[in-house]
C-alpha cells in the first residue's frame, strides 16, 4: 500500500489522456450546453424540447457511449400539488397532477387534469375510478411508432425500456418522450435537507437543481403487477448532469473507472452504468472529510467497488434522491444475485488488482506496478499538449455545431438572436463557430426563398446572401470561404467565385493549417499560445457540409435527394475537392481550357494518391462521384464512367448508389451515340 498514491497517480494521469483532460471535459459540456441554449426559443416555438442526457452530457467519450434523448411538451405542466395549478394559465397549458400517495417509492401516476391539445397523449388515456390516466405503456408504444421507419437509415429500431432505440451510422440513440414538471417532487424534499446537511452539492448547484425540476418517463416499477401501465419512473436526469458537472476531476474520472471496471471486468448484464452512477453520489456525499486528488483516486475507486458489493450483497441499493426506492428490487436477486456477489467476491480477494483485469487499465498501470521509481506528473500541460487540445476541440464543435442548422428562416433567425445575446457577454469561441453555421444557414433558407419572390425581392435576398456568406468567410474557419464561392458559382459569377477559391487554396496549401492532421512545428509557431479564436480562423480547416434541406449547386442536386431519400441530413465534401471541382467547373463555364483541364488532373491525382490526409475514406464515394461529374461536364465520358463505378466501390457514407448507378447510365447511352458498339 506504500505505492499506493504514486500508482494513483499514474492511474489519474492515464485515465486524463483516455477520458479527457479537464480542460477537454469542461469544453465538450460547454459545446453541448450553448447548443441547447441556442435552440431552446425555436424548440419552444415548435411545441417540442429536447435534452442530452446520459454519460455524453456529461462529458464521456468512450466508443461504447450511445446518445440519450429526451423530448416533453413544454406546454404541458406537471404539478406536484393541486395548489400549483393557480400557477398555468389552461387552455394555453395542459395540466397534469402528479399522484404519489400509493405507487411505489420512485414511481407516480399521471392524471389529466385538462385537454391536450397533442393526439398521442389523448389516445394513450386510461380510465380508473372515473377518473382519466395518462398510460405510461400506451404513450410508449405511439412514440414508438411514430418514429419507426420516419429515417430510412435508421437500423435495428425497437423498445429499450421507456425509448425508441435505434442505430444510425453505427451510432446507438435512444430517445425518451417525457413529461417535465418545473417543482421539485415531494418524495424528494428529505433529499435537499440531506444535501445541506452534508454541504454536497454545493448551495448554488444545489438550488440551481430544484429551479430545474424534474422528469417523468413512461416505464413502470418491474415489481407492479396490477396498474402497471398507469406508473411513471420519476426520473432526475437534469439534477444528475449538474451533480456531474459540479464534480472536480478526480471525482470525474472515479465514474470513468467504475465505468470501465463494470464493461471489462465485472461485464454481469444485471448491473448498469447508473448503478455506478448512483454509488459514486452517495460516495462523493459521505466522504467530505477526505479529500478527492490524484494521489487518493486508487482509494475511491477500492472503497466504490466495496460499496458495490456490499449493495449486491444485500440486494438494497438506494437510488440517491429517493432512497425508498431499491434500485435492484426485482433485478439483483435470487440465484443471479448469488452468482454475482461471488464473481465480485473473487475480484474484492484479489485486492486493487482487480484493475489489471481490465485491458484500459492495465495498459495505463503496467509502467508504474513494473518499475517502483517511476513517477508522473500530473500538471495539466504534462497531461495533454496544447496541439493535441486544440485537434480535440476542433472535432468536437464541428460533430456538435451542425445540430443548429434548420432549414426554416424562422429558427434561424431565433438562433441568430440568441448568438447575438451570448456575444454581448462572452466572445467565446463557441458561440462564434455556431454563428458561423447558423449564418450558413440562413443564407441557404433565404436563397430557397428566392424562387417564390418578386425580382425586387430577389435581389435584396441576394444581397444579404452574399453579405453573410462574406461575413462567414472573414469569421470562419479557412475552408469556410467555399460557402461563398459556391453560391457565386451557382448564381453565375464564375470569375469572382474563382477569385474566393483560390484565395481559399492559397490558405488550404499552408503546412500549419489543421486538417485531420496537422505538421505540429508549423502549427506551433504560426499559432502556438494565441486564443483558440485565432487559431480557429487562421489554422482551422473542415469538411464543407451540405444541408440535404437546400440546393447548393446544381450540379450536386441530384446527390443531394438522393441522399436525403435514404434518409441521411447532409453531405460532407473535404475542402480540397471542393477547390478543385470549382476550378474545373469555373474555367470550363470561362473557355480556360489549359486551367480546367489542369485542375481536372489535380483532383484525379488527390484521389488516386492520397492517404487519407486530405479525403478522408468514408468521403470517397462522394469525391470520386464529384471527379466524374466534372469529367462529365468537360466531355470525358470514360473517365466519368470509371470515376462513377470508383465511387460504387467506396464505402457508401452518403448513400448516393442510386444517383451513381442514374449517372452511369447516362454516360453510357451518350457512348452508345457516338460509337457503333454497345458499351460493355
Amino acid at each position: 500500500m506504500d505505492h499506493m498514491p504514486r500508482v494513483s497517480e499514474v492511474l489519474y494521469v492515464g485515465m486524463c489522456r483516455k477520458i479527457g483532460t479537464p480542460t477537454e471535459v469542461t469544453f465538450r459540456r460547454d459545446i453541448q450546453d450553448t447548443g441547447e441554449m441556442i435552440q431552446k426559443p425555436s424548440q419552444l416555438y415548435k411545441g417540442v424540447t429536447q435534452m442530452l442526457s446520459g454519460s455524453r452530457r456529461e462529458g464521456f467519450r468512450f466508443k461504447s457511449s450511445d446518445f440519450d434523448y429526451m423530448f416533453w411538451l413544454p406546454d404541458h405542466k406537471v404539478i406536484c400539488e393541486l395548489s400549483q395549478s393557480t400557477l398555468y394559465h389552461p387552455p394555453r397549458h395542459t395540466l397534469i397532477y402528479m399522484e404519489t400517495s400509493d405507487t411505489p417509492p420512485g414511481f407516480a401516476r399521471l392524471q389529466l387534469l385538462t385537454p391536450s391539445n397533442q393526439e398521442i397523449v389523448m389516445s394513450s388515456l386510461l380510465e380508473r375510478n372515473y377518473t382519466e390516466y395518462i398510460s405510461s405503456s400506451l404513450l410508449r408504444m405511439r412514440f414508438h411508432q411514430s418514429l419507426s421507419r420516419l429515417n430510412p437509415s435508421s437500423e435495428g429500431e425497437n423498445l429499450h425500456g421507456p425509448c425508441h432505440n435505434y442505430t444510425f451510422l453505427s451510432i446507438e440513440n435512444d430517445i425518451a418522450l417525457c413529461f417535465h414538471s418545473g417543482h421539485w417532487p415531494l418524495p424528494a424534499l428529505p433529499w435537499v435537507d440531506r444535501c445541506l446537511i452534508r454541504a454536497w452539492p454545493s448551495r448554488s448547484v444545489l438550488q440551481s437543481i430544484i429551479n430545474e425540476g424534474f422528469h417523468l418517463v413512461p416505464i413502470a416499477n418491474r415489481q407492479t403487477n396490477e396498474d402497471s401501465d398507469l406508473e411513471w419512473r420519476i426520473s432526475f436526469s437534469q439534477a444528475e448532469q449538474k451533480l456531474v458537472y459540479s464534480m472536480n476531476h478526480c471525482q470525474f474520472l472515479c465514474f470513468g473507472i467504475m465505468k470501465i471496471i463494470l464493461k471489462e471486468v465485472i461485464s454481469d448484464e444485471l448491473l448498469c452504468s447508473y448503478h455506478m452512477k448512483t454509488i459514486l453520489f452517495w460516495r462523493i456525499q459521505e466522504s467530505s472529510s477526505t479529500s478527492w486528488l490524484p494521489s487518493t483516486l486508487l482509494q475511491h475507486v477500492w472503497f466504490c467497488f466495496k460499496s458495490l458489493m456490499q449493495c449486491v450483497y444485500t440486494g438494497y441499493l438506494p437510488n440517491f434522491f429517493i432512497p425508498e426506492n431499491n434500485m435492484f428490487a426485482g433485478k439483483v436477486v435470487g440465484t443471479q444475485q448469488i452468482f454475482l456477489y461471488q464473481e465480485l467476491e473473487r475480484f474484492y480477494e484479489i485486492g486493487i488488482a482487480l484493475l489489471l483485469h481490465s485491458p484500459t487499465l492495465r495498459e495505463i498501470l503496467i509502467p508504474a506496478v513494473s518499475d517502483p521509481y517511476f513517477v508522473m506528473p500530473t500538471e495539466e500541460s504534462y497531461l495533454k499538449s496544447e496541439i493535441d487540445i486544440d485537434i480535440a476541440f476542433d472535432g468536437e464543435s464541428f460533430s456538435y455545431t451542425s445540430v443548429v442548422v434548420v432549414s426554416d428562416f424562422l429558427s434561424n433567425m431565433m438562433h441568430l438572436n440568441v448568438i447575438d445575446q451570448l456575444f454581448s457577454t462572452c466572445q467565446n469561441v463557441v458561440y462564434h463557430d455556431m454563428l458561423i453555421r447558423v449564418l450558413e444557414s440562413t443564407s441557404m433558407s433565404l436563397k430557397a426563398q428566392c424562387l417564390f419572390v418578386s425580382k425586387k425581392k430577389r435581389h435584396s435576398n441576394e444581397r444579404s446572401i452574399i453579405h453573410m456568406l462574406d461575413l462567414v468567410s472573414k469569421l470562419g474557419c479557412v475552408s469556410d470561404g467555399l460557402y461563398l464561392a459556391l453560391y457565386l458559382y451557382d448564381t453565375g459569377r464564375y470569375q469572382t467565385a474563382l477569385t474566393v477559391t483560390d484565395r481559399v487554396n492559397q490558405r488550404l496549401s499552408q503546412p500549419h493549417i489543421m486538417y485531420r492532421s496537422v505538421d505540429r512545428q508549423r502549427y506551433s509557431e504560426v499559432v502556438g499560445g494565441q486564443s483558440i479564436l485565432t487559431k480557429y480562423r487562421k489554422a482551422w480547416a473542415r469538411n464543407v457540409t451540405f444541408e440535404n434541406e437546400f440546393t447548393f449547386i446544381e450540379e450536386l442536386r441530384l446527390e443531394q435527394e438522393v441522399s436525403k431519400m435514404n434518409g441521411m441530413p447532409n453531405l460532407h465534401l473535404p475542402p480540397f475537392v471542393i477547390v478543385h471541382m470549382l476550378s474545373v467547373l469555373c474555367h470550363y463555364i470561362l473557355g480556360n481550357m489549359s486551367q480546367y483541364l489542369q485542375a481536372l488532373t489535380d483532383l484525379h491525382t488527390l484521389l488516386l494518391y492520397d492517404d487519407g490526409r486530405y479525403v478522408e475514406l468514408e468521403n470517397r464515394d462522394l469525391s470520386w462521384q464529384i471527379l466524374g461529374i466534372c469529367q462529365h461536364v468537360v466531355g470525358d465520358l470514360h473517365g466519368a464512367l470509371q470515376s462513377y463505378q470508383e465511387s460504387l466501390r467506396q464505402i457508401p457514407r452518403h448513400k448516393i448508389q442510386i444517383a451513381t448507378e442514374t449517372r452511369i447510365d447516362l454516360v453510357k447511352s451518350q457512348l452508345r451515340v457516338h460509337t457503333t458498339g454497345v458499351i460493355t
